[in-house]
């Protein structure tokens, strides 16, 4: 999609949030920078509410608002994580402890590029928090889809929340929050943030509609809030697809709905899967989970929805069969809530392996 996406040029302020209680807990955190976790279903608006909380809370929140998804760091290897622009500034050099170590010092600290994936992943988080407001008194460092955090990195966490307290607002955004241990729980006021319905859904497409002077009718909006299953995200990104293509979002139109969003891409990636060019497969994978936001199960579930309702796998009966097999062992590996592209990547390998055969 070349055109500015929709879900960034009308993200919504705070006073535009549609669910009464998140704005109103949000709001009291402009003033009193507690920590927080918002906790909710994929889609839901979790970062898009933490973005309005930034963009009322200070006065450059460009600079003052720091977001870390958690698979940026535990579904990547060493390398990856070394090599990303974010990152790389903090991982270069000496430390102090390798400084004393090649002047004969007992201290045997490690150079950085010696450091384990652990020392890595606490070392960025600390230099994060420990930044020094642009404006006013604190900054926020946002963690989302924090399900995926180790329990032994959630330690690390909790003493870097200790540490940096007094500067720093951490807030946590996740699906799954029982899988937060309770030291970071009890540091965190709890944000329940629901799963929009359909008739919020349709206003907020009704307003993007309005404002882009895009023809559509009630029917098409209500077409598209319902296939995106209370996925607000989905939804937006669903209709600017069908503008482009389609030109308006209408009752008539709107039924190539179920041809938008992510299905090419799967596309795109069962095929490089099946031809065994695992790194292209996985580069989609990436852009899936990380840089459009889809979870592991709702990027499976997609899988599935286009294997079983397209062509690609008529007279390959017994593929198909196999594809669904493993998809059922890879949704079992996804709910133990492990790193969901490590598994979706193990699938994808399992097709490489077997179009070779």
């Amino acid at each position: 999609m070349d055109a500015p996406l929709w879900t960034e040029r009308y993200a919504p302020d705070l006073a535009d949030l549609p669910q009464p209680e998140v704005r109103e807990y949000l709001q009291k955190a402009v003033n009193d920078p507690i920590n927080l976790v918002l906790h909710g279903p994929a889609g839901a608006g979790k970062t898009a509410a933490v973005r309005a909380l930034a963009r009322e809370a200070h006065e450059d929140p460009e600079n003052d608002l720091t977001i870390l998804n958690v698979a940026d760091f535990f579904d990547r290897t060493k390398k990856e994580i070394r090599n990303d622009p974010r990152f790389e500034q903090f991982l270069q050099g000496e430390t102090e402890f390798s400084k004393q170590f090649k002047r004969g010092s007992d201290q045997r600290k490690q150079y950085k590029r010696q450091w384990s994936k652990r020392d890595m992943i606490n070392h960025i988080l600390k230099e994060y928090a420990g930044y020094a407001p642009s404006s006013g008194e604190y900054r926020t460092l946002v963690l989302d889809n924090a399900e995926d955090i180790r329990e032994d990195f959630q330690q690390s966490l909790r003493r870097t929340m200790e540490q940096f307290h007094e500067t720093t607002q951490f807030v946590i955004t996740t699906r799954q929050p029982t899988k937060l241990i309770p030291p970071i729980k009890s540091r965190c006021f709890p944000v329940a943030v629901r799963a929009p319905t359909n008739d919020e859904i349709v206003e907020v497409l009704k307003h993007i509609a309005d404002a882009e002077g895009v023809e559509y009718d009630e029917m098409g909006l209500h077409i598209v809030a319902g296939y995106a299953e209370g996925n607000l995200r989905e939804a937006i990104l669903s209709a600017q697809t069908l503008h482009e293509k389609e030109g308006e979002i209408t009752r008539e139109t709107v039924q190539t709905v179920r041809e938008i969003g992510i299905r090419s891409q799967i596309e795109e990636m069962l095929d490089a899967a099946e031809a065994g060019e695992f790194s292209d497969a996985r580069k989609t994978l990436d852009d899936l989970l990380v840089d459009e936001g889809y979870n592991g199960q709702e990027v499976l579930q997609k899988v599935l929805t286009v294997a079983r309702n397209s062509n690609r796998y008529t007279g390959r009966e017994e593929e198909l069969a196999e594809l669904t097999r493993l998809a059922g062992e890879i949704d079992a590996d996804l709910a133990e809530g492990s790193s969901d592209r490590v598994h979706l990547g193990h699938m994808l390998a399992e097709l490489g392996a077997k179009g070779e055969a």
